[in-house]
Formats: C-alpha cells, sequence, structure tokens
C-alpha cells in the first residue's frame, strides 16, 4: 500500500541507516558518554550555537513533555494551540507525566498571536488558577502553516516581557526552513526561542529526537528527569549517530526540500482534476483537500491517507523525503479515475 498519510511512515534514509551500521562497531561508553554523542553536541551547537544545551531522545512525544517538565512546576500551565500535537495527539502525556495543564487557544490555523494569547492571561498571579509559565508553538502548525519569522518574534516578545518561555514543538523544523529558506539558527536561537523540540524522524531518522534548551538559566535538571522517564537510552550511540549524519553535509535540508517539492508537485496535479479542491496554501509538506467521498473510498484501497475532517471531507496528503515524482503521479493519475468513476 502506498501511503501519503504521514511522512513518519517512510522508512530511514539510507545514509542514516549506514551511520547507524557504523556506530555498532566496537565498544563505546553507555548513556551518551560515547564519543559520537559528545560529537554530535557540537554539531548541534554549529546549528543553534554554543549556549546549547542538547538532550537525545527517541520520540517527539517524549521531546515535548520532558522538555516542557523540565520548566515547569505542576501548578503551571502551558498555552498552546487548540490544535497542537500536544494537545490532540499525545495521549495526554504532558498532563499524565509532566502535571502540566495544556491551555489550548481556539485558532483556525493551529497558529497563535498575542492577541489570541492575551485573554488568557488574566489570572496570573490568582492563587486559584493554574500560572501561565510557557507558550508552546508548532513550526509548522498541525494544518500545515507556517509562521513567519517576525510572528515567533512577535510571540517571543510578548512571552518574555510578562516572563514567559516560549517552547517551539520542531517535530517538523527542516520542513519549515527549508521553505523559509533559514537556518536552524535563525528561526529558534536569534529570535530568542526558549527551548526546543528537534525532531528527525519525520525527515528520514529511525528515532532520532533531542530536546535543545537555548535559554541558558532553564532545564538545568533535565538529566535526572529524562532518566527518571525512561528516555536515558544505554546505548545512545545509536540515536545521536542518526542526528549527526542527519545534520551532516545539509542532508535534512536536502530531504526537507524534497519532501516540500512533492507537496507542491501533489496539490498543483491533483488541484487541476475537476472535482478536487486544494483547501489553502501548501506551506510545506502537508496538503489538505476536498474529494469527493466515493473516490475517497476508492482510493484508499490502494493508498493510505487520512480523512481529516468527516463532516466536510476535508482529506490530508503527506509527502516525505522519500516520496517520488512517480509515486506522486501513480497516485494523481488513480485519483483522475476514481473522481471521473464517481461523477
Amino acid at each position: 500500500m502506498r501511503s501519503f498519510a504521514s511522512d513518519n511512515n517512510s522508512g530511514a534514509h539510507p545514509a542514516i541507516m549506514e551511520a547507524v551500521v557504523q556506530a555498532n562497531a566496537g565498544d563505546l561508553k553507555s548513556y551518551g558518554e560515547d564519543e559520537i554523542s559528545i560529537r554530535t553536541d557540537e554539531v548541534f551547537k554549529e546549528f543553534f550555537g554554543s549556549q546549547a544545551r542538547i538532550h537525545y531522545v527517541t520520540t517527539g512525544t517524549a521531546a515535548n513533555t520532558l522538555g516542557l517538565r523540565a520548566v515547569t512546576h505542576t501548578y503551571n500551565s502551558v498555552i498552546c494551540a487548540a490544535q497542537a500535537h500536544i494537545n490532540n495527539d499525545e495521549c495526554g502525556a504532558p498532563e499524565a507525566f509532566g502535571g502540566i495543564k495544556l491551555v489550548p487557544v481556539p485558532s483556525t490555523d493551529g497558529k497563535l498571536t498575542p492577541g489570541s494569547v492575551a485573554p488568557y492571561l488574566g489570572h496570573i498571579g490568582f492563587v486559584h488558577a493554574s500560572q501561565p509559565k510557557v507558550i508552546s508553538i508548532t513550526q509548522p502548525t498541525e494544518l500545515g502553516k507556517l509562521y513567519t519569522l517576525k510572528e515567533i518574534e512577535n510571540i517571543v516578545e510578548f512571552a518574555h516581557d510578562r516572563d514567559l518561555l516560549v517552547h517551539l514543538d520542531g517535530a517538523r523544523l527542516a520542513n519549515a526552513c527549508a521553505a523559509l529558506d533559514c537556518s536552524f539558527f535563525d528561526m529558534t536561537t536569534a529570535l530568542d526561542i526558549d527551548l526546543v523540540s528537534f525532531g528527525g524522524t519525520k525527515n528520514g531518522c529511525l528515532m532520532g529526537e533531542a530536546v535543545v534548551f537555548l535559554n541558558p538559566g532553564i532545564g538545568q535538571g533535565f538529566p535526572y528527569l529524562r532518566k527518571q522517564a525512561m528516555q536515558l537510552v544505554s546505548k545512545m550511540r545509536f540515536v545521536s549517530a542518526q542526528l549527526e549524519r542527519y545534520l551532516k553535509d545539509d542532508l535534512w535540508l536536502e530531504n526537507a526540500r524534497h519532501a516540500n517539492a512533492m507537496a507542491q508537485r501533489l496539490a498543483e496535479k491533483a488541484g487541476a482534476i475537476p472535482g478536487v479542491e486544494i483547501k489553502g496554501s501548501v506551506d510545506c509538506n502537508a496538503i489538505f483537500a476536498h474529494i469527493p467521498p466515493r473516490a475517497t473510498d476508492i482510493l484508499l484501497r490502494k493508498y493510505y491517507f487520512y480523512v481529516w475532517d468527516e463532516h466536510d471531507h476535508t482529506v490530508r496528503w503527506m509527502t516525505s523525503w522519500a516520496t517520488t515524482e512517480a509515486m506522486v503521479d501513480e497516485f494523481v493519475a488513480d485519483m483522475e479515475k476514481a473522481v471521473r468513476a464517481v461523477a
């Protein structure tokens, strides 16, 4: 079955697989004290700045939950968009393991603004209410939309003026940087973001994620928190080796640019089919579209993708580093036949 459901469905990039194989040679120290992990720390600092502190984990859920837990007390809350992954797709992990109250803010595109956040800060100092501590933004959002650098800068300035931290969920940060033609540094450190959940799994890694603290005054106890939360991998070299290769020779950028380009190709070709409507702009590697429900049923016999909204029958297609032009063209051809068949 061909998948356009998620970039999680693709395999690992061959170069990253090879890096894991090479890391398998010989004996190395455990728990991140190996030379590969230490070397990868330095690579991350080249991308995020010398002040960055990097901690490797195996899942995005762990990166988000533990990163936020490290900078909050149980009486704190984290403000996020209603569509945020931490709110809808972590099975309550921030609440269950982090003891964090999430405060979802309504949004049409998954983006926050200072104006949309401001009404949720009215109980600061009120002992009966959870106290806001972090504003969490997702780049790109769950609806495939991008914050501009200026929009992020405005949120950070708004947050810091109110003694709040800013967390960036960067599971697809590479796709956002590729689309905006900027570096990781430009999108995070230069804008004074406090901490980042850095994702590699969706863009070619096996299970490579990291929590990156950019603010030197936060997260000092994270090594103990990571161990307590069962995310201190004994053979950490197999995680860090993935991310070292991912960042080397701009493989991250090559993969992300390709995924974004395949999304544009799919949107342009599918959008030209009568009866298919591409909904909104295609900013990264996610496409939201409307196709006839019966055509969806036909396509789902061969392809895997999500019906995003059953009420208006919006579907979501996603492309990845492994999506080829031939795969896109075959999907579009089958889509055209399916739409024509139910017309």
